[in-house]
């Protein structure tokens, strides 16, 4: 079971340094837990969780090791923080950025060369939902991926991420399935997931952690997430 905080925009380098510190002394189960700050404050989160169990992952990463790309930052540039992996193709990155299937998938692939584990994000909107397509967008979303021992997948509804709204464990675990065929990687689920709501998802037979938004930005909201994962 793995359990990771995406912490969006969240948490300059001092705020980040202060909650990996309380992170280390909380008691987090028995998952794997990494949390994905910022870019400013992945070095102080790598410092301060230096010798635990705890990884530390970024938000995203170019599919080139350098070059004439303004705003963007490398897999090579990561593994030299001390970054152990990153998140790709986030549906925010997807719906507010521009990205592509096609460059999601180019972004996985480098990091994955340069050694970085990776959370691949997919999931469909509300509307590609009710238009009865959710299997439709999941298939052209994973097929641009390829089985690799450091690759996990989120499963994100688009339409549950920041909203308060869920998918229920049922839908959860028909859409970890569906992914699952396609592809046999871990799968985590993202969306408003909670203390309240984590151990039910986690009991899910094709739920293999969680990515938490919102409620990963809480010390004690995150560790009680990564408790009730443990227990399911």
């Amino acid at each position: 079971m793995f359990i990771a905080g995406n912490w969006k925009m969240y948490k300059g380098p001092r705020e980040a340094a202060a909650f990996c510190r309380a992170l280390r002394e909380a008691d987090l189960g028995d998952v794997d837990v990494a949390v994905c700050p910022p870019f400013v404050s992945l070095a102080e989160a790598v410092q301060v969780l230096a010798g635990t169990e705890i990884g530390v992952f970024g938000q995203n990463c170019h599919w080139e090791a350098e070059g004439a790309f303004t705003g963007e930052v490398s897999a090579p540039m990561l593994r030299e923080l001390g970054v152990y992996g990153t998140i790709v193709g986030h549906s925010e990155r997807r719906q507010l950025f521009g990205e592509t299937d096609e460059n999601v998938a180019r972004r996985v692939d480098a990091a994955l060369e340069h050694g970085l584990h990776v959370i691949a994000c997919v999931g469909e909107t509300e509307a590609e939902r009710e238009a009865g397509e959710t299997e439709a967008v999941l298939r052209r979303q994973v097929s641009v991926l390829h089985e690799d021992d450091n690759l996990v997948v989120a499963y994100e509804p688009v339409w549950a991420i920041g909203t308060g709204r869920t998918a229920t464990p049922e839908i959860a675990q028909e859409a970890h399935a569906f992914v699952k065929s396609l592809l046999d990687v871990p799968v985590l689920y993202g969306g408003s997931v909670k203390p309240e709501n984590a151990r039910e998802l986690a009991a899910q037979p094709d739920v293999d952690g969680a990515l938490v938004g919102g409620a990963s930005l809480d010390v004690e909201s995150f560790a009680a997430i990564c408790r009730a994962a443990s227990h399911s």
